[in-house]
This record gives C-alpha cells, structure tokens and sequence, in this order.
C-alpha cells in the first residue's frame, strides 16, 4: 500500500533499541509469566488512566467478560449495549449466559442515552457504552438512568486509551472497565492483552483470582475460574509504548486535524464531528460517504490502505440472528453501516501521505457520484 491503514513497523522501530535488550533478558531468564514487568505496568497503566487497579489479562474479550462477571452478571440478565461495536462487546456476555440487548446510537455513532433508557425491562442488570473510535461515550448522562434502574455501567474502553471528557477520562467514568492491548489499538502490545480498570478493590481481587484459575495462593482454588494473562512480553512492550503514548495520541489529534481540513470542501464526504467536551484520541478517523463500497475499492485499487468499522450492526449479525432483532430496528446505525469509511490513521501518519489520502478519495467520491455505483 502507498499509505496503509496502519503503520505498526514506525512504533517498533521508535522503541526497539529499548525492548529488545528486555526481551532478550526475558528469554534468558525464562520468565515469561507474570513477573516484574508485568506488576510495574499495571501500576504504570493504573497511574495514566488514573484508577486504583489494573489487572492484566489475555485479551480484550476477556478483560470484558471478567468485567462483566466482576460486576454480578450472569445468566438471563440484559446487558444494553450499542448495536454498531466489535462482536467483543457482545460476545463475552452471551458466554456467561447473559442476553446482549441492542441500542441504536447517536449521531457521534456512540450509544445513543434516550434508546438505554427506552429499552430498560425488569430483566436489566448493565449498561455498556463503548468508547467507540477513541472517542468518550456520554457515561456522566447514563450514570442517572442506571442509578434510578439500579444497574451497573462497565466501559468497553478498548478504543480510548488517554481520551477524556468534561466527565473524566475514559476508563474512570464507571465502577468498572475494560480495554484492549491489541497490536492495532493505540496502546498496543506485541501481541494479544488487555486489563480491567477499576478503583474497587473487591472487583480487582475477583478478576486477578478468576483470571487465574480461580486462586490468589498456588493450587489454592476458591472459585473455578480461568486462564487469562498478560505475559510479560506483553507487558514490557506496552510499558515503552506507555511512555510514548501522549505524544502518540496527540499526534494522531494533528493528523485528524490536517484530514479536516484537506477533506472540509470535499462535496459528499461527511466528516467525523467530536462531542462537545471531548478530547479524542482518534484511534480512527471515520467519514461518511454515498456508494462506500465502490469508493472503498477505488481507494484500495489507489493503494490507500481504507477499511470499514463496522460493516454490519449486531442485530445483523448471523450470530445474533435468534435474538429476533429486524432490519431497521436501529435506523441510525443501519445507514451509518453502508457510509462509513475508516481512513489511514496512526501517530507516524503525516502530512504528504495524508493529501495523497484526500486526493484518491476525491477522485474516488467524484467517479462514483458521476456512475452512480
């Protein structure tokens, strides 16, 4: 690709002469699990997010599911959440037996509140905004429905490491939350990992026993439980990244900058429009086009590294097919599905790259508007 979507090779070259020495004496040393690294990045992560607790695990996917079970979840209970996210948000709820309940979203593509609030049934136990695109869900106007409802709100903060809004930073707006260290997030690790974020002691030791097989004390098991880690490769890669990461999301905050205005006059291209009080970190940056699929081709075709996130709401999902949702129930997030274009976005992106970007998509919305494909 000419510009591609993603340029993970710039950040290992930026930290490599400080990981790889690290490395090296991790695979000397042979300790791969657990360890020193991975307490000093909990404690490192816990002080940027500005939470009491985090618990390193294996992954996204299940830093939510040991967030949802931390929180009382289980079978049967309603979890509302927003139909136009990652499958991970939803999944880990089915695995512990409760019912995702799908919400349409706002015109921010976040969940939208008046839906939470409309789709509250006796059988509703949690709320989960999604801090989608590295953007901040309105937490601080859901906290009075789930209060007067009596449910818990858990983050999905897995697009949002260091954004914020008026109400705090993502992450710290609810009793609990999880995020993901995926490679292609903005604190991304070398290879799967994710944490749960809380200042609840209780819920911490829940998901630090849970997480490892149930035990706090080896072979001493109180609850049957699993196996999800953050190893310590892991974690010394997401520590170098750590250090870097203000800089890295503000320079992402330039380059969403620069695509507004080399993308502002372009007739047809919607642009991404922040929440008042919000300060993104722009883990994508996400316009809205007519004939997406041609324009995505076109631009591919360019070799402009574009995707789509997502191209199918949950309710149309196959796998969520039996909870008996129909087509254009979520009218907001139905139209948003066929328009949304992700664009190249990463903290090395810059400026020459980025109107070669803006140029291929004018050519691209120009020839489509003209086909009418």
């Amino acid at each position: 690709m000419d510009v591609p979507f993603l340029d993970l090779a710039a950040q290992s070259a930026e930290i490599a002469d400080e990981v790889l020495p690290v490395w090296q004496a991790q695979f000397m040393s042979a300790g791969f699990i657990g360890g020193l690294e991975v307490s000093a990045f909990e404690r490192d992560y816990a002080e940027y997010i500005g939470v009491d607790h985090v618990v390193g695990v294996a992954n996204g996917t299940d830093a939510l599911e040991l967030a949802y079970r931390a929180a009382g979840l289980g079978p049967g209970d309603e979890v509302i959440m927003p139909v136009n996210t990652f499958i991970a948000t939803a999944e880990p709820a089915t695995r512990i037996g409760a019912v995702p309940v799908f919400v349409d979203v706002d015109e921010h593509l976040l969940i939208d509140v008046p839906s939470v609030e409309a789709a509250i049934t006796p059988r509703s136990r949690a709320i989960v905004p999604v801090h989608l695109y590295g953007q901040t869900a309105a937490v601080e106007d859901l906290a009075p429905i789930a209060e007067k409802h009596g449910l818990v709100i858990i983050e999905d903060a897995a697009q949002s490491q260091g954004a914020s809004s008026t109400a705090g930073g993502a992450g710290t707006l609810a009793r609990i939350a999880a995020t993901s260290f995926y490679p292609g997030k903005n604190l991304g690790a070398a290879g799967d990992g994710g944490a749960v974020l809380t200042d609840d002691p209780a819920a911490a030791e829940f998901v630090r026993s849970y997480a490892s097989h149930g035990s706090t004390v080896k072979y001493v098991h109180n609850r049957a439980g699993t196996n999800s880690r953050l190893d310590a490769i892991q974690a010394s890669m997401l520590r170098a990244k750590l250090r870097r990461l203000e800089g890295w999301n503000e320079a992402r905050r330039e380059a969403a900058v620069r695509y507004s205005a080399l993308l502002g006059d372009l007739s047809g291209v919607q642009l991404p429009v922040t929440r008042p009080g919000n300060s993104d970190v722009w883990h994508l940056y996400v316009v809205q086009v007519d004939h997406r699929d041609g324009v995505l081709k076109e631009l591919n075709e360019s070799g402009i590294g574009a995707a789509i996130h997502y191209p199918y709401p949950l309710h149309l999902t196959p796998a969520y097919e039996h909870l008996g949702y129909r087509q254009g129930e979520f009218p907001t997030a139905e139209t948003a599905a066929t328009r949304i274009l992700s664009l190249p976005m990463f903290p090395h992106l810059d400026e020459a790259r980025q109107v070669r970007v803006a140029d291929a998509l004018a050519r691209a919305v120009d020839a489509l508007a003209v086909r009418g494909t």
